[in-house]
């Protein structure tokens, strides 16, 4: 049996720059390009604006030229794949690397078949800034396999991915989160994890989607920190959740408490629930 992973006791300076994370984001309301499944786009798009951010659900290959180039961050998600949209994925992941703006890839059920398999691994080659999948999804990406699948949901918990996202974040150059009951995050050495969130979040489709266009936007405010970015959004997400938890009678009303939770967070509750540590070897 694989050992657990040893951990240092939460920082309270995580939570410190959590506010000060979520309070720039609030203030700069960065634009996030959202190329994205049809199954996520509305929750993706008012996690966004609940954070402050602005969505852009735009994903028209001959937009792309026009609308890319003035965005501060760049979500691209597998969810719904066709061939008919991974053009513009490529073009718009094109522009953004050529013009020095992060993006973030979510890598959806990418071991369910191989077409979605070689689209990732493509757009991969495009050099994401931030890879957000489950523990399957990174595992299937570092391994570069098909494997036997649930659909979008994952067959393995985010800290059996750990050395697979440390592989992919060293082979890639991007940071890599896992996400789950605890979300990992990696630069391929330093390894940290985000405690927050609630089992429920999991009865509620597209929350993986709508955090990973969180990062997007704390990555817009702060590109030169990824890492802490990536970790940082996982976290304050998690705390919308349990805030969410607390009034929720089901998944259903979950998701409208959680999108209110975010709106609503404030200094002290948010630094009160932030829970990040740092994973040591």
């Amino acid at each position: 049996m694989e050992a657990e992973p040893k951990v240092e006791p939460p920082s309270d300076q995580w939570a410190d720059k959590a506010w000060t994370m979520l309070t720039t984001v609030r203030r700069q309301s960065p634009l996030i390009q959202c190329i994205t499944n049809f199954v996520s786009m509305d929750l993706m798009a008012n996690t966004l604006l609940s954070a402050g951010a602005s969505p852009a659900m735009l994903h028209t290959l001959e937009e792309i030229p026009h609308f890319t180039p003035n965005v501060h961050a760049l979500c691209l998600n597998v969810g719904t794949l066709s061939a008919d949209w991974l053009p513009s994925m490529k073009a718009a992941a094109n522009f953004a690397s050529n013009s020095s703006k992060p993006w973030v890839l979510d890598p959806v059920a990418a071991g369910a078949s191989g077409f979605r398999l070689n689209a990732c691994l493509e757009l991969i080659q495009l050099k994401p800034t931030v890879i957000r999948g489950n523990g399957s999804e990174i595992l299937a990406l570092s391994k570069a396999s098909v494997q036997p699948t649930k659909g979008v949901d994952s067959s393995h918990e985010s800290t059996d991915a750990i050395e697979a996202a440390k592989s992919l974040a060293q082979a890639t150059g991007a940071i890599v989160a896992v996400s789950g009951a605890i979300d990992i995050v990696t630069d391929g050495k330093r390894v940290i994890g985000a405690h927050n969130g609630v089992a429920m979040m999991q009865k509620i489709t597209a929350t993986g989607c709508s955090v990973t266009a969180l990062i997007a936007a704390f990555v817009a405010v702060d590109p030169s920190n990824a890492f802490e970015a990536t970790a940082l959004a996982l976290s304050v997400f998690g705390v919308a959740g349990e805030m969410g938890m607390r009034l929720a009678k089901g998944p259903a009303s979950l998701r409208m408490h959680l999108i209110d939770s975010l709106y609503g967070l404030d200094e002290a509750t948010l630094i009160s629930h932030v829970k990040i540590t740092t994973f040591c070897d």
